[in-house]
């Protein structure tokens, strides 16, 4: 398996061989999907799209990011080879930082775009038509408002999520309000539904995990085969909504991180992996310095409080969180061994003088 690479290796990536090589790839790729008697052209071209738009397109689906989905492909390769191996243990499923939740925003936020493409596709197919026909084009019957509408209507009138009579619907994700009692409300309100099986006989995800402390109510959860499959959340869990990570992206450039255009894959590991959002972006020299300050700043609210920072130091790597859907809960702060909110704060949140959000962002005692 490693011959042609190690053969490869010597070849110059400008050189005429190197060039052929990537077009022999690119005809490989588009021979399995492209339609049967197409141009060798087309085929390449079709190559080029699946690679830049389908492969790996958190990390980009704009032109010339080849070089960071080849690292973070080699990234992936890389810690799957240590897993076998033995060497590293494998990601843990249930753990809670690995989840995301869907709450109604990016829920309806989907089922818009879904409806909103079908919109476009029958436009298009209405103008196709008439080119063809020689037809004069009328907007009015090529737009159908009662496809967004219908759509939205249907999902949430009868729960089941997505196009009727669609592939992958999803059913009950919107349901009637229990309003018999306020502490019935605020239980339905919190309610959590794993996308796991009802008849599946795997306990683990059923199971307590110690990532759900503060997060989840360890004791709410119905009987029977829903049994730890649904959850309540905490009362004070909040979630994240999210945010842009281009201030993020500036701050790193700024403050000395270097692209995979600087740098030589030999200075990789002494170095620490800097990821946004699970992309990822370059390395850093002084991980320990990037992180106070990432801190400080959001102390300060210069930027935004629901960005996470996770230092794994053991692996050598620095990642950032700006993403909707992460579960985080009240923390008290502590600095340099000792934390920072004082007993008399205590009194004054007991006896109603000062509010939760002075000691959130005023005094910088709490965070998330």
């Amino acid at each position: 398996m490693l011959d042609p690479i190690l053969i490869y290796e010597f070849i110059l990536p400008n050189s005429i061989h190197f060039y052929s090589m990537v077009e022999v790839a690119l005809d490989y790729i588009g021979k399995r999907g492209a339609t049967v008697g197409v141009t060798k052209e087309k085929r390449i071209k079709y190559a080029k799209e699946i690679l830049q738009k389908e492969m790996l397109p958190h990390v980009g689906v704009e032109e010339y990011c080849e070089t960071k989905k080849a690292y973070y492909f080699g990234y992936i390769i890389h810690r799957l080879l240590l897993c076998a191996l033995g060497r590293r243990a494998e990601d843990d499923r249930d753990h809670y930082g690995n989840k995301r939740l869907d709450l109604a925003g990016p829920l309806l936020g989907g089922l818009f775009r879904m409806l909103f493409r079908k919109l476009t596709r029958d436009i298009r197919g209405y103008v196709q038509k008439c080119v063809d026909n020689g037809k004069d084009v009328n907007l009015q019957f090529a737009i159908k408002a009662k496809t967004i509408t219908s759509g939205l209507k249907y999902s949430l009138a009868t729960g089941n999520w997505g196009q009727a009579n669609a592939a992958g619907t999803r059913a009950g994700v919107s349901q009637v309000l229990n309003r018999l009692t306020y502490a019935s409300t605020l239980c339905h309100l919190r309610r959590l539904n794993s996308p796991i099986g009802r008849e599946g006989k795997l306990a683990k995800p059923r199971q307590l995990h110690n990532s759900q402390w503060g997060m989840m109510c360890p004791v709410e959860t119905p009987e029977g085969q829903a049994c730890g499959l649904v959850k309540n959340l905490a009362l004070m869990v909040y979630i994240t909504v999210g945010s842009a990570a281009y201030p993020i992206l500036e701050f790193l450039e700024e403050w000395g991180t270097k692209n995979f255009e600087e740098i030589s894959p030999a200075v990789i590991p002494q170095a620490t992996k800097i990821f946004v959002n699970g992309c990822w972006m370059g390395i850093h020299r002084d991980p320990d310095m990037l992180e106070r300050t990432l801190r400080m700043l959001r102390r300060r609210v210069d930027v935004n409080t629901e960005v996470g920072v996770v230092r794994d130091i053991r692996l050598k790597e620095l990642r950032i969180y700006t993403d909707y859907g992460r579960c985080s809960r009240p923390l008290f702060i502590v600095d340099k061994q000792r934390l920072l909110i004082k007993k008399k704060d205590i009194h004054a949140l007991k006896q109603r003088v000062s509010q939760w959000e002075k000691a959130f962002y005023s005094e910088l005692t709490i965070s998330y």
